[in-house]
């Protein structure tokens, strides 16, 4: 049987401390302990792993709290007017979006079955996958090539470009414009 009751209010405060700590601690470090991410919320590891019953779970936890903020984020995206457009303004949201949780995505990669992470995905990849079909409907985008491998080379670009930053190869003032000059050559090369 399910419980129903909703949390009380020191949990939920609790429940979100934790998901901010752990995107604090794994931005620092993808591997940081449970003891650490509690130290950083403020509760003890009794507490944390009452809401998190592994750091799998508490990994997954954060990657879900993660997307669901950046869709609200990517949903507030003019996606309006040719699709080759829509598809520049969302790299420009897209990329600082993955930018800011790139450690936490290194974190689930680590912790999470790929199936899993892909899974969480599903909505952003649709809203790309849209738009690269809308594109194609336009004639703006090339056909030779399957629709999911264009998308997955879109995020493959955003996840290298925020790699790419990191390691100081790349800087954030110009990630927008490479982003957009290399999914534009994918696309319609």
């Amino acid at each position: 049987m399910t419980n129903t009751r909703p949390q009380r209010a020191d949990a939920t405060r609790n429940r979100e401390a934790i998901l901010d700590a752990t995107l604090t601690c794994l931005s620092r470090d993808p591997t940081a302990s449970m003891a650490s991410i509690a130290a950083e919320a403020g509760v003890g590891r009794v507490t944390l792993y009452g809401h998190f019953s592994s750091r799998a779970e508490l990994v997954e936890a954060v990657l879900v709290h993660a997307l669901h903020s950046s869709e609200h984020t990517l949903g507030e995206v003019d996606a309006g007017g040719p699709a080759a457009d829509a598809l520049r303004r969302l790299v420009d949201s897209s990329w600082q979006i993955l930018n800011t949780f790139r450690t936490a995505l290194v974190a689930a990669e680590n912790e999470l079955p790929a199936e899993t992470i892909r899974r969480h995905h599903e909505a952003p990849m649709k809203r790309v996958e849209s738009l690269i079909e809308r594109g194609r409907v336009e004639g703006a985008f090339r056909t030779d090539l399957p629709t999911a491998w264009l998308v997955a080379c879109f995020y493959s670009t955003l996840h290298t470009a925020a790699a790419e930053i990191s390691a100081g190869r790349l800087r954030e003032k110009d990630a927008s414009r490479v982003i957009s000059a290399t999914i534009d050559a994918v696309l319609t090369a």
